[in-house]
């Protein structure tokens, strides 16, 4: 058996790659769904970091899967649950719709201002979360879904930690491919 002699890559630097999962490993409920939900949008940041048109870059023909589509993607995905869904508010998405419903990923090209716009969007949609959350008198609030029927806080809570893990795991592979960067 051939001697292992490193890594296929390089990994991420610093200490924002370190502070993502430097919180308390114990708590009440809402600190822990909230902290390992801030971990898992740091990820999404760490992963796209120093990088802009190359964000567009597409995983392999024919998909459509980009780092700046996952962007997308997760400003349209915070948005529907926290204010569509949990606030009510009249919010259309902002990079897809029912006539394009993979407008976030098709639509993703590097361009004047196309990334700065998705992380705008994408930070605004996250801080109305972050807010959202942080006021609501507990996690059983409830609202109605389309999709899912009753939703409480909770469940949302727990489905965009599981949204966030999953994309997160394309996001490595993308990342990889750009410039082989890897990391937790």
């Amino acid at each position: 058996m051939p001697a292992v002699t490193g890594r296929r890559g390089r990994f991420f630097d610093g200490a924002r790659s370190e502070d993502r999962f430097a919180g308390p490993a114990t708590g009440d409920e809402r600190f822990l769904l909230t902290d390992v939900l801030a971990a898992q949008r740091a990820t999404l940041e760490l992963k796209c970091a120093g990088l802009d048109a190359e964000l567009a870059l597409r995983s392999a023909e024919p998909s459509t899967l980009s780092l700046l589509g996952l962007v997308r993607h997760l400003a349209d995905v915070e948005r529907r649950w926290f204010r569509r869904v949990l606030a009510g508010q009249e919010a259309p998405a902002l990079f897809s719709s029912e006539a394009d419903p993979d407008g976030d990923f098709d639509g993703a090209a590097s361009g004047p201002g196309a990334v700065a716009a998705a992380w705008g969007a994408w930070r605004d949609e996250v801080a109305f979360a972050r807010s959202f959350t942080a006021a609501a008198p507990d996690l059983d609030v409830e609202a109605e879904d389309e999709w899912r029927g009753k939703v409480s806080l909770r469940w949302v809570l727990i489905h965009m930690i599981e949204e966030y893990a999953r994309h997160n795991g394309h996001a490595d592979l993308l990342r990889e491919r750009i410039d082989g960067a890897i990391g937790v």
